[in-house]
Order: structure tokens, then sequence, then C-alpha cells
């Protein structure tokens, strides 16, 4: 990397460090930390959910799947677009109705409304473990793109770095800065990817005919994948627009339904087909680099270090910064909504249901709270090696949990707190078994899928047996 990329890169990451102090003399409360005061408008939160949703993250694991598996890898992201259109139309409006009445701050606070605190806190630990495995994976990817673009320097260096980094400016920016940043940061990345990027590579690698040339029949093809694998990520993305605190948060923090609802709708497009085009075609440039040998590794190479390879060797000088600090900007906007979302779990969730603790007090203890879990993601992160297995598996643990019982207690008058509780607790403990014991799963279907079918069964039949209905019926709507 050229010095002026890396001075470019320095200095990026010290103006979104900027925005974060900025927003940290700012935040005066609670509501200020964790909701942005709840006063930001659908542009801004629409942006900022597909920065969190999509991200660094996905953004090198679509890149690794047009390495692998050409176009038909975009069809991740169109069951993003399904769940994020879907919950606008189901979800936002009930879930508005009631924050209108009680001040919501937390996704557990929903459970705590219509099933109690014992719900509540089961639903609070899930949303914990997967919001930290989740920040992992944010650390992982910015991990993988700072080894392939800064030289002399070792991935578990880099690592520790982009985690302590992403972790300070979480720890003081709150959400107004997550999402400001957010927008500033999406922006550059998609224009540079689409108007820069894109353009540019193709031509590098030699245009049309050499792609197809180079790539196989398959990868140029929007069917080159199983039933299996497009319902195995159908389960696990789909749900997470249900279920996913973070998206919680957001909705919270927009100044009224329509203006939520129009913000999703915003995130869908930017989904699919946007971003995930420009992930999986870049991925299939890379792949094309490498076979004409122009990314200088040897005869194997991780497929998600594909894309970064390919935007350091064939981007202009200058350039090469600007994408590179977007790209681990947008690491850093999914990894702090994250761990914002995990600390504020911990904080409102778990800490202050047994403690009382003042606005000012609960403030820097989110702060603290923050930087603890943080710690933690990144020894996880350590942990792991392939990004889009770390994120698929915490979505999977949240989603078998939690999915279920959200649905129930919005829709559904007969639900039960005993059979919310069962369903959590039996379909996320399956799953997390299953994955563990790396158990074979009849027809390839992942074990997420049964996690859902056996909260399905628990939480039907307890609630039927016991019928012990919490507010909800009297709450909602």
């Amino acid at each position: 990397m050229h010095i002026i990329d890396i001075i470019i890169f320095i200095v990026y990451m010290l103006l979104m460090l900027g925005v974060g102090f900025f927003f940290y003399k700012k935040n005066t409360s609670i509501e200020d930390y964790f909701v942005g005061g709840r006063s930001i408008g659908s542009f801004h939160i629409g942006l900022s959910v597909v920065a969190t949703d999509v991200g660094g993250g996905f953004s090198i694991g679509l890149g690794g799947l047009g390495f692998t598996m050409g176009l038909s890898g975009s069809w991740m992201l169109f069951t993003g677009l399904i769940g994020a259109w879907l919950s606008a139309v189901f979800l936002i409006p009930k879930v508005s109705r009631l924050s209108n009445k009680i001040s919501l701050f937390t996704f557990p606070q929903i459970f705590k409304a219509f099933y109690g605190n014992n719900t509540a806190m089961l639903a609070a630990i899930i949303s914990i473990i997967g919001y930290i495995g989740f920040t992992s994976s944010q650390i992982l990817a910015g991990a993988k793109l700072a080894s392939a673009t800064f030289d002399g320097f070792s991935f578990t260096q880099v690592l520790i770095a982009m985690g302590v980094l992403t972790v300070v400016y979480t720890a003081i920016g709150g959400l107004k800065a997550v999402i400001f940043t957010d927008t500033i940061q999406w922006i550059i990345l998609m224009v540079g990817l689409l108007f820069i990027g894109v353009p540019v590579a193709y031509y590098k690698i030699g245009g049309y005919d050499v792609i197809v040339n180079t790539l196989p029949k398959e990868f140029l093809s929007f069917t080159n994948l199983s039933w299996q694998t497009a319902v195995n990520w159908a389960i696990t993305i789909i749900p997470i627009w249900f279920v996913g605190m973070t998206l919680y948060q957001r909705i919270f923090a927009c100044r009224s339904k329509r203006e939520a609802q129009r913000a999703w709708f915003i995130a869908g497009l930017f989904e699919w087909p946007i971003m995930a085009l420009l992930g999986v075609v870049l991925g299939m440039f890379s792949r094309v680099a490498m076979e004409q040998g122009m990314l200088s590794v040897g005869s194997e190479i991780d497929a998600e270090l594909g894309l970064p390879l390919l935007l350091k060797n064939v981007l202009p000088i200058g350039v090469v910064g600007l994408l590179m600090s977007a790209y681990f900007s947008a690491i850093m906007s999914t990894a702090d909504s994250c761990l914002m979302a995990a600390s504020g779990n911990i904080v409102t969730d778990v800490i202050k249901r047994f403690f009382i603790v003042s606005d000012k007090a609960t403030l820097r203890l989110s702060q603290i709270t923050t930087l603890l879990a943080g710690m933690l993601a990144i020894y996880i992160s350590l942990q792991m090696q392939n990004v889009l297995e770390l994120m698929l598996l915490s979505y999977s643990f949240m989603v078998s949990g939690l999915f279920i019982p959200i649905l129930g207690a919005l829709f559904w008058d007969r639900s039960s707190a005993t059979g919310a509780f069962s369903a959590m607790l039996g379909g996320g403990a399956l799953t997390a078994f299953l994955i563990v014991m790396k158990i074979e799963m009849p027809f390839g279907l992942d074990p997420n899928f049964y996690g859902i079918l056996s909260s399905v069964i628990l939480f039907v039949v307890l609630s039927y047996v016991f019928p012990n209905k919490a507010n909800h019926v009297k709450i909602l709507i």
C-alpha cells in the first residue's frame, strides 16, 4: 500500500473517531446513547440499517461467495430485502405503537411487556451471546481486509489493532454517532465501488471476453446453487429482521412509524440488488485476477481475501486508501452497532433488573460494559477463521431462539409465557448443540431449520397446555 493511501486511511479513521468524540460530548442521557433521542429521519436510518446489516462482514463474505460460486451468491442478500420489507409491513407498526406507550430501549423489553421478567432475561442472554459473536465476525472481517492490504503486519497483530480501534470508537459514540457515520461511510463505499472499483477492476482484468473465458460457465448464472442453500440462507437471514436488537434500536430511534417503514424499504433496495451484485461481481473479478496471476499469491487463496487483494492491486494510488477506509468504516459501523446492542442488553435487561442505577451512572456503566464486551469479542475472533461462518452461526443461534416467541407475542393471542420460555430455550439450545457437535442434518438443511421447528412445536403445545397469558392482549394494539 502506497504511503499516500496510508495517510488517507489514517486521516479517515481519525475523522470517524472525531465524530464519535463529538457525540460523546452530546450524549447527556441513556436515551441519547441507545436510541438517538428518538428523533432521526428515514434517510439516515435507512443507510444505517443496511450498513449495519451488510457491513464489512457481508461485504467480505459476498466477495468470497462471488469468488467461489459467481452471481448466484447474490441471492444471499435477496433474503435481506425480503426480511426488510416483511418487517416494514408487519412488524414496525406494532412495535412503534408499543414503543410510544412504554418508551422501549431494547428488544428484550418487548418480551418483558408480553411475557414477564424471566422470559425477558432469557431473551437478553440469547441476544447478548449472539451479538458478541456477530461483533467478533466483524472484527475478523476487518483483520482479513487489513492483513491483505498492509504489508509487514501479522494477521493477529492487525486483528487486535482493529478490535481495539472499534471497541474504543463504540464505547464513546452512542447511537447518533453510529447512524451519522454510517451514512457518510456507506455513501463513500457505494460510490467508490460502483463508479471506481468495478469499472477499474473490469478494465484491469481484460473485460468481458476474459471474464467469460476464465470463469466456469455456472459462475455467470443465477441458478448455481442448491435448493438447500437457498432455504438455509432464507431461514437464517429473513428472521433476523424480526429479532435483531440493532434493528429494534433504530425503530425506536425513528421520529415516527412512517419514517421507520420508509427507512426499511430503502435498506431493502440497498441490500439487493445494489450491494449484493457489487459484492459478488467484485469477488468474481478477483477470481479472474487470481487465475491470471495478478494477485501475487500462491496456488491457494482464502476466497474472502480475493476482493481486498483485487482492490489493492488494481486501483490507483489514493483511491485504494479511500476505499479501504470505507470498508474499514463499514466494518466498524456493524461492529459498533452490535456492541451497543450487547451492552444495551447487559445494562438495561440484566444489571438494571437487579440494581437501581441513575441515568448518568447508567451512561457511564454502558460505556464500560461496551468496552468489556468488545474485549470478549476480540478474543472470540482470534479463535475463528471464516467471517461468513461466524456471522451465520451467530444469526442462527439468535433466530432459532427468538423468532417464534416474538411472532407469537405480536400476532397470536393464545401465546403464553411458558410456551415462549420453552421455545426460546429449546430452539436455541438445539441449534447450538447441532452446530457444536457438527451433526449432519437430514436433507442437507441447516441446524437452524430444526431449531426453529422445535421452537414452533414447543411454543404451540406448551401455550395450549399452560395458557398463562401475559399482558400482550391488553398491551397491544
